[in-house]
């Protein structure tokens, strides 16, 4: 039985996962604001009142799991912001940048010791982060800091194989969901995080730091 932890799973993609993780016998730690009733349903063990963009909540959050060693970390939480070069916000895209980048290497910072050799790290990332796939333009804020995110990935592919740890930079497709207003062209959640979890179980130190389509598509950077 391998512990998982998941962040930004109260709804959506993160529910999914803990729900998955849960069903095939792995011990979940699901990390969120706020829990839901769905995320309270499945019995799972949920730390909640963590906010990953305060580096006060990332603290608070190494010390409750002291001790407890993690054998799967799934960075999910992220936010959207939605903008063209007319509507531009510039505090939203801070925000984007704190959120969707750079908490998740604050928090892989703070976990790595409680990751041990041949454990995995998942970042779900967005093929609105590649720079070769970009064809439609705008979005500025959410492609920029997936980006970043992306690059991040990389970097932590490279600095944590001494550790053993493997990377996994992931696009989960379209998938209806909140974030994107539950659009009917999208997959469900339960398919998008079949595929996800796939390419995490595969994950090896020959294949740390790929960037991955949710259905094993290798995408361009």
């Amino acid at each position: 039985m391998a512990t998982c932890l998941v962040t930004g799973a109260n709804r959506g993609i993160g529910l999914e996962y803990c729900r998955q993780l849960q069903e095939r016998g792995d011990r979940v730690v699901a990390v969120c604001r706020q829990s839901s009733p769905e995320l309270a349903a499945l019995g799972v063990q949920v730390e909640v009142g963590i906010d990953l963009s305060q580096e006060a909540s990332i603290t608070a959050l190494k010390q409750r799991l002291e001790g407890t060693s993690l054998d799967v970390v799934i960075l999910n939480a992220g936010i959207l912001q939605s903008m063209g070069l007319d509507d531009l916000d510039p505090e939203g895209i801070r925000r984007q940048f704190e959120v969707n980048a750079l908490a998740p290497l604050l928090l892989t910072r703070a976990l790595a010791d409680q990751m041990p050799p041949g454990s995995r790290l998942a970042l779900m990332t967005s093929r609105m982060g590649s720079i070769d796939d970009n064809s439609s333009g705008g979005s500025y804020g959410y492609r920029m800091s997936k980006v970043a995110l992306n690059i991040a990935g990389k970097s932590l592919a490279i600095d944590l194989k001494v550790r053993e740890i493997a990377v996994a930079i992931l696009h989960p497709g379209l998938v209806r969901t909140r974030m994107i207003q539950f659009n009917p062209s999208g997959i469900s959640p339960a398919q998008s995080v079949r595929g996800l979890l796939a390419r995490i179980d595969a994950l090896t130190l020959e294949t740390t730091g790929s960037f991955w389509h949710a259905n094993g598509e290798v995408l361009p950077w």
